[in-house]
C-alpha cells in the first residue's frame, strides 16, 4: 500500500487540511482588519489636517472666503484644497494632478458631512472632505488627501508575512501531525503483529487487562476474542480427531482381529463367510461413524436434519451392545411409533456411548425407555450398576474425565462428551438422572 492511500498519511493530510482552511480564515481576517484599521488611520489623520485648516477659513465682509494666514500655512497646504460653497476653488495645493483635483472637487460637491473615498488615479490617494459651516451654514469644504503608498506597502508586507508564517505554520503541524499519528498507531501495529505471531503458535496467549489507552483497550478485548475464537475452533478440531479415533477404535479392532485369525490358520468357508460379514459390518460401521462426525462437524446451525422412529433404532443398538455380556437383562419400554426429529445415524452415535457405559456398569440389567412430553421426547438409558454422586453428574461429559481411574477401563473417556456434543448439535440435550440406585441417563429430543 503507498504512502498516500495509508491511514497515516490520511489523518495528517486531513488534520493539515482543516489547519490549512482554519489558517486561511485566520489570514484574510487579519488582513481585512488590517486594512480597515489603516484606512481609520488615514481617515484620522486626514480629518485632523482638515479641521486644522477650516479653522483658518471664514469669511470677509463682502461675504468671501478667505483663508487666515498662519504660521504651518505651508504645512496645512500640503494635499489640501479649500471649496467655497458655489463650488469655486479657494485653494489647491501647488502642481497638484488635474485628475486629483477634479476629484476633490467631486467630492466636496457631494459632501454633506464628513467623507471619505479612495482616489485611483495618477497615484492611489485617499480624499476627506470636510464642510465648513458657520451660522448662516456651509460657507466652503477642505479636502485633505494622502498617498495611500505607504498603507499599501504595509498591508502588501502584512499579507506576505502572514502567507509565510500559515505555509511554515502548516509544515510544522503537518509534520507534527505525522509524527503524533505514527506514534499513535504504532501500538496498532505492535499488537496486531503480536496477535499472527501468537495465533500461529502461541495461541493461548491473550492481552489481558493490562493498563492502556481506552482505544487500545477495546482493540485489545477484540484481538483476544478473536484469540479465544481461534483457540475454540483448534479445540475444536483436537475434540473431533479425539473423537473420531474413539468411535473408530472398536470396529478397526473387529477388522484387525478378523484379518489376524484369517492368517493364523486356514478357515472353512461358512467361518470365512462370517468373518467377510464381521468384517463388512465393521468397516460399514466406520463408515456411518465418519458420515455422522464430519456432518455434525459442517452442519452451519449445528441442526441434524432428519427424522427417525426411536424403537427402530435403539433395540438393534441394545441387542448388539449387549451383546458383550449376554447375562444382563434387558427392557425395552418405547412406543413403536414415537418419531423424533433426529437423523437416525446421529441418535445412533448419540445413544451408543449410554448403552455402552451401562452395559459396562450393570450388575444384572440395563432399561430403555422413551416417552413424549409435548414437544419433546425423553428417552431414558439406566442400568442398576454404580450411581454417580451428586459432584460428577457434569464432569462425566467432560473429555478425558474418569471417575476412577483404577477400574480397568480402556477408553479415552470421550464418549459421554462426544454423545453432549452430538446431541447438542442435534438440538437435544442430555443430562444425569438423579437416583438413588444405579445410573441412568436422560435424552431430551425434539418430537418429530
Amino acid at each position: 500500500m503507498t504512502a498516500t492511500r495509508s491511514l497515516r498519511s490520511r489523518l495528517s493530510w486531513s488534520a493539515t487540511a482543516v489547519v490549512a482552511l482554519w489558517v486561511a480564515l485566520v489570514t484574510v481576517g487579519a488582513n481585512v482588519l488590517l486594512a480597515g484599521a489603516l484606512g481609520r488611520q488615514a481617515d484620522g489623520m486626514l480629518r485632523v489636517r482638515a479641521e486644522a485648516v477650516a479653522a483658518t477659513v471664514q469669511l470677509d465682509a463682502q461675504g468671501q472666503v478667505q483663508v487666515v494666514d498662519s504660521r504651518d500655512d505651508t504645512a496645512l497646504d500640503v494635499g489640501t484644497w479649500i471649496f467655497a460653497a458655489d463650488g469655486t476653488t479657494v485653494e489647491a495645493p501647488p502642481a497638484s494632478p488635474a485628475e486629483l483635483d477634479r476629484q476633490a472637487s467631486a467630492l466636496a460637491a457631494r459632501a454633506q458631512a464628513v467623507r471619505s473615498a479612495d482616489a485611483g488615479r495618477p497615484a492611489r490617494a485617499r480624499l476627506l472632505a470636510l464642510p465648513v459651516r458657520d451660522a448662516r451654514g456651509r460657507i466652503a469644504t477642505v479636502v485633505t488627501s494622502t498617498a495611500l503608498a505607504p498603507y499599501d506597502e504595509v498591508a502588501r508586507l502584512a499579507g506576505i508575512g502572514s502567507a509565510a508564517l500559515g505555509v511554515l505554520l502548516l509544515v510544522v503541524v503537518h509534520l507534527v501531525l505525522r509524527a503524533n499519528v505514527a506514534r499513535a498507531l504504532r501500538p496498532v501495529r505492535q499488537m496486531t503483529a503480536q496477535a499472527g505471531r501468537w495465533s500461529a503458535d502461541q495461541v493461548d496467549r491473550r492481552f489481558g487487562d493490562d493498563p492502556r489507552p481506552v482505544e487500545l483497550d477495546e482493540l485489545a478485548r477484540t484481538l483476544d476474542e478473536v484469540l479465544d475464537r481461534l483457540a475454540a475452533v483448534l479445540r475444536h478440531e483436537r475434540l473431533l480427531s479425539d473423537e473420531l479415533s474413539h468411535e473408530l477404535r472398536t470396529p478397526l479392532a473387529r477388522i484387525q482381529a478378523e484379518v489376524d485369525l484369517l492368517h493364523e490358520r486356514p478357515r472353512e468357508p461358512a467361518e470365512q463367510a462370517r468373518a467377510l460379514d464381521a468384517v463388512d459390518h465393521a468397516a460399514g460401521s466406520m463408515r456411518d461413524i465418519l458420515e455422522t462426525l464430519m456432518a455434525t462437524a459442517r452442519s452451519a446451525n449445528g441442526a441434524a436434519p432428519g427424522r427417525c422412529a426411536v424403537g427402530e433404532v435403539m433395540v438393534p443398538l441394545l441387542r448388539c451392545t449387549a451383546g458383550a455380556r449376554p447375562e444382563l437383562r434387558t427392557a425395552v419400554d418405547v412406543p413403536s411409533n414415537l418419531m423424533v426429529g433426529v437423523d437416525a445415524a446421529v441418535l445412533e452415535r448419540m445413544t451408543a456411548p449410554l448403552l455402552e457405559n451401562a452395559v459396562r456398569y450393570a450388575e444384572g440389567q440395563i432399561r430403555v425407555a422413551a416417552s413424549r412430553r409435548g414437544a419433546v421426547v425423553r428417552l431414558v438409558v439406566g442400568d442398576d450398576g454404580p450411581w454417580i454422586p451428586e459432584d460428577h453428574r457434569e464432569r462425566v461429559f467432560e473429555p478425558g474425565w474418569r471417575g476412577n481411574a483404577d477400574d480397568e477401563h480402556d477408553g479415552a473417556g470421550l464418549g459421554l462428551a462426544l454423545a453432549r456434543r452430538l446431541a447438542a448439535a442435534a438440538g437435544a440435550q442430555i443430562s444425569v438422572v438423579p437416583v438413588a440406585r444405579g445410573c441412568w441417563f436422560a435424552v431430551d429430543l425434539p418430537g418429530g
